[in-house]
C-alpha cells in the first residue's frame, strides 16, 4: 500500500484505514505520548473500530517504528530521544538529497509550480510567525513538509518518497513536541532553497538543505524537550 503522510487527505478510505491514519496522527503530534501504554479498550472506545483492527494497526505502527510490542504486554507509542532524532534527521537528510538530485535533473514546468506554491503558503504562515504570532506552529510544520515534500517531488521513484515520507513522519513528531519556531533564519532558508531549485543550482542546494536541516535538529534539542 501507498505511504500517505499525516498531511494527505484522501477519499474512500475504509474505516481500518481511517482509524490507522488517527492513531498515527495522534502519536506524530504527541496526542498519544511517547512512552505511552496502549490499552486496547481504551483505544476501541477512542477509534471506534474493533480490538482485532486495533492489533492489526498496532502491529502496522510497530513496523514503521512508531509503536513498540512488549510481548505478552501489549504494545506502547515508542520513545524518544536524542540519539533517535539524530537518526531520523540524518535518514531524512540521506533521502532528501537523492531525490532533490534527481528531482532538479528531471523535474517540469509542473514541479516547478509546485514548488513554488508550496513555498508561498510556507512564507505566508512563517511571515506570522517572525512577527510573533506563534499560535500557527503546527500550521507551519505542515507546511514546512509540503514545500520539502514538492521539491523532491519530480524523482520518478515511488519507493524513495514513500521512504522519505516515512523518515519525515519520525521527524515531524519531534518538531511537534517541541513545537517551537526557529525563526526567521528558517524562513530565509526556505526562501534561497527555492530559488536555488528553481534555477536548477544542484549542488548549491544540497549545502543549504543539509545546513538547514542540521540548524533545525539544533534548535529542536536546544528546546530541552527531547530526552537523552
Amino acid at each position: 500500500m501507498k505511504h500517505k503522510s499525516i498531511f494527505t487527505n484522501t477519499d474512500n478510505e475504509t474505516t481500518g484505514e481511517l482509524a490507522f491514519r488517527s492513531v498515527r496522527s495522534d502519536i506524530i503530534r504527541g496526542h498519544l505520548s511517547p512512552g505511552q501504554k496502549l490499552r486496547l479498550d481504551q483505544l476501541k472506545s477512542q477509534y471506534g473500530v474493533a480490538i482485532s483492527t486495533l492489533r492489526e494497526i498496532l502491529s502496522r505502527l510497530t513496523a514503521e517504528g512508531f509503536v513498540v510490542a512488549e510481548g505478552q504486554r501489549g504494545f506502547e507509542v515508542a520513545k524518544v530521544s536524542i540519539s533517535g532524532l539524530q537518526d531520523i534527521a540524518a535518514l531524512r537528510l540521506l533521502l532528501e538529497i537523492q531525490a532533490l538530485r534527481q528531482s532538479i535533473a528531471t523535474g517540469d514546468l509542473h514541479w516547478e509550480a509546485r514548488v513554488v506554491s508550496s513555498h508561498y503558503m510556507l512564507q505566508s504562515i512563517e511571515s506570522r510567525l517572525v512577527e510573533g504570532d506563534l499560535s500557527h506552529v503546527e500550521q507551519w510544520v505542515q507546511h514546512d513538509w509540503e514545500f520539502h515534500h514538492a521539491t523532491i517531488s519530480a524523482c520518478n521513484s515511488p519507493a524513495m518518497m514513500a521512504a522519505h515520507s516515512n523518515a519525515f513522519d519520525h521527524y515531524i513528531r519531534y518538531h511537534m513536541l517541541a513545537l517551537s519556531f526557529r525563526g526567521e533564519a528558517a524562513a530565509k532558508e526556505h526562501a534561497q532553497l527555492k530559488e536555488l531549485v528553481l534555477s536548477r543550482q544542484t549542488e548549491e542546494a544540497i549545502t543549504l538543505l543539509t545546513s538547514h536541516v542540521q540548524s533545525g535538529l539544533d534548535h529542536v534539542l536546544s528546546t530541552g524537550k527531547i530526552p537523552d
